[in-house]
């Protein structure tokens, strides 16, 4: 029993001893660090190792339980809640809430709520938005809103991204805003730019820009002084000059509109509008089934293209469909394509006409009788539905304006 106590004792000392050596060692380790590398610790200003004099230090790393406040730092800073730097920041700032940086921010910045920075090279990182009051060279990423002056890099947002000259790319859930862009721009609403954008724009409803080297890519509208590449959008395209336009309906200042009646095989008559650039226009129109006693009235939507272009003779490709309705049971439907050979009398009048390959999808009786000599027909053994091809004609007069 004597024995076990003294190797008891023997042990406790021992450890005792190797204790008192390593947190001394660890004492002396980081005395010599402290002197090297400018470490602040603390809760929250002023309650810190710098104290009141932390506003005024420059440092290596700093660990702050809420928030810290430095001139500079050249590390890493962590807080719990806000970094407040007064001057600029090189290396990592993480908050939970916030960063603040007065001046110039290189390396990563990661906000669990809100960046705040004169100029930024690197990568900006927060859970609601990055504002930058200069220039940033890197990217931006965004729940919400990123905001900066001029960007070399990219912007990447939730909802919106906000800068004066972009080199690089902006994309946003809801819309993008620019002076200029030196790239492209990607929104699920809208893109914004009001000079240049030399690359294409993205948008779910809207683009606007004064000129595109691009293309422009809109759900509703896109609206350009100057396009050099296409335009598609599903309703409407706005340019003061676009050979390419893809749309129902084309608005070009140096383009071609016209208004036109038409004829086909199954007595449906139509009055049409056709606008677009030099190649490429859209097809609206509204007409009257005069076969029909119920399904009558007629409405059109299509694209077409100028294939050859003389001044006296050219050559129109058209894919089109014609919806014919009686607003009660059934419905028909026609998808053509048409080649219309067209002779232009004068500068106003055009008469055109061509054949057509038909594809019909109907479920009613009237729409099954509007033809009869079909390439190939296919009646659903279960219902009603009936499909068919066929070759017909369309004929008519147009007025350009």
């Amino acid at each position: 029993m004597t024995h076990l106590n003294h190797y008891s004792q023997l042990l406790k000392s021992l450890l005792i001893a190797l204790l008192t050596f390593f947190f001394s060692s660890l004492h002396t380790i980081h005395a010599q660090t402290v002197q090297h590398d400018r470490v602040h610790l603390g809760f929250i200003y002023p309650l810190s190792t710098h104290g009141t004099h932390a506003p005024l230090d420059t440092n290596d790393f700093s660990f702050h339980l809420i928030s810290g406040v430095s001139a500079a730092e050249r590390g890493l800073a962590f807080a719990g809640l806000t970094n407040v730097v007064r001057n600029d920041s090189h290396g990592i700032a993480f908050a939970g809430f916030s960063n603040h940086i007065r001046q110039k921010a290189t390396g990563i910045l990661f906000a669990g709520f809100v960046n705040t920075y004169g100029q930024a090279e690197g990568l900006s990182f927060a859970g609601f938005s990055n504002i930058a009051s200069a220039d940033v060279k890197g990217a931006q990423f965004a729940g919400f809103l990123n905001k900066a002056s001029n960007v070399n890099g990219a912007q990447f947002a939730g909802f919106s991204n906000h800068a004066a000259n972009v080199v690089g790319s902006q994309f946003a859930g809801f819309s993008n805003t620019a002076r200029t862009v030196d790239g492209s721009q990607f929104a699920g609403f809208a893109n914004i730019s009001a000079k240049a954008v030399s690359g294409s724009q993205f948008g779910g409803f809207a683009n606007i820009a004064d000129s595109v080297k691009g293309s422009q890519f809109a759900g509703f509208i896109n609206v350009a002084r100057k396009v050099k590449g296409v335009q598609i959008a599903g309703f409407i395209n706005i340019a003061d000059s676009s050979d390419y336009p893809v749309g129902l309906i084309n608005i070009v200042r140096n383009g071609e509109k016209s208004i036109s009646s038409s004829y086909d095989e199954t007595q449906t008559s139509l009055i049409s509008f056709r606008s677009g650039g030099k190649a490429l226009y859209g097809i609206v129109g509204l007409g009257y089934n005069f076969k029909n006693e119920d399904e009558v009235y007629a409405f059109e939507a299509g694209l077409g293209a100028h294939v050859f272009n003389t001044n006296y003779f050219r050559l129109n490709l058209e894919l089109a469909t014609i919806y014919i309705e009686g607003f009660r049971y059934g419905e028909y439907f026609k998808s053509s394509l048409r080649i219309l050979p067209a002779l232009r009398l004068g500068n106003r009048l055009e008469l055109f006409g061509g054949p057509a390959l038909h594809y019909i999808n109907t479920n009613t009786s009237e729409g099954k009788a509007l033809s009869t000599k079909y390439i190939y027909k296919h009646q659903n053994r279960w219902g009603d539905n009936f499909q068919a091809f066929y070759i017909g004609y369309t004929a008519g007069l147009a007025v350009t304006f």
